[in-house]
């Protein structure tokens, strides 16, 4: 005897988080926050608005979640260069040379999500967590910066600060410029000019 096929509403048997949430990451990525409803949620991820609930929790903790595997995910090179070179010059030079290609990727949105996600929202809690999410970058350049410093390797009058908040006010503007269509050739020709104002 044939087993019964019985349709339900809600969340399929064979749901995949993963696949899901990564769906609902560039749904953000392309619209952010505001503009990204929870029917666009619904509709993306092939699922009813029970279940996105159940499985993610309300607009907001997916928001969060999503900028959070987003970071690891698809970001990450900033602090993998203030990780991985030796002083904050190779970093700044580093991060320059990568974020053209980062920010104009096939298949992906164009430009960064924790830079433009919150454009639009006056949803406090959203501004906040990408405020301090972006300035949490700034801080870390401003450590390698002042590392360099007491090491001798820029000079003891060097802004560190001012030069972290540069260096991420480029990173900024290229992925905007992304957004707005640039080329990664044209994104490239402003990062070497800002790698030249930096050394």
């Amino acid at each position: 005897m044939a087993a019964m096929v019985t349709k339900t509403r809600g969340r399929p048997r064979s749901f995949d988080r993963e696949a899901a949430l990564d769906k609902a990451i560039r749904l953000f990525w392309r619209r952010g926050y505001e503009a990204t409803s929870v029917r666009d949620l619904t509709e993306e991820l092939g699922i009813g608005a029970p279940s996105l609930y159940s499985a993610f929790g309300d607009k907001q903790r997916l928001f969060a979640e999503a900028l959070r595997v987003y970071d690891a995910q698809y970001g990450g090179f900033i602090e993998a260069a203030l990780a991985e070179e030796p002083t904050a010059e190779r970093a700044a030079a580093r991060v320059f040379a990568e974020a053209p290609g980062r920010y104009t990727r096939r298949g992906l949105p164009k430009g960064c999500l924790v830079i433009s996600g919150d454009g639009g929202t006056t949803d406090a809690d959203v501004i906040g967590c990408l405020r301090r999410l972006r300035e949490s970058k700034v801080t870390a350049f401003a450590a390698k910066v002042r590392a360099d410093v007491a090491a001798g390797r820029l000079p003891e009058d060097t802004d560190a600060r001012a030069l972290a908040r540069y260096t991420m006010s480029v990173l900024t503007g290229l992925a905007q410029a992304a957004r707005d269509g640039a080329s990664r050739a044209e994104l490239e020709a402003v990062a070497r000019i800002a790698e030249r104002a930096w050394g």
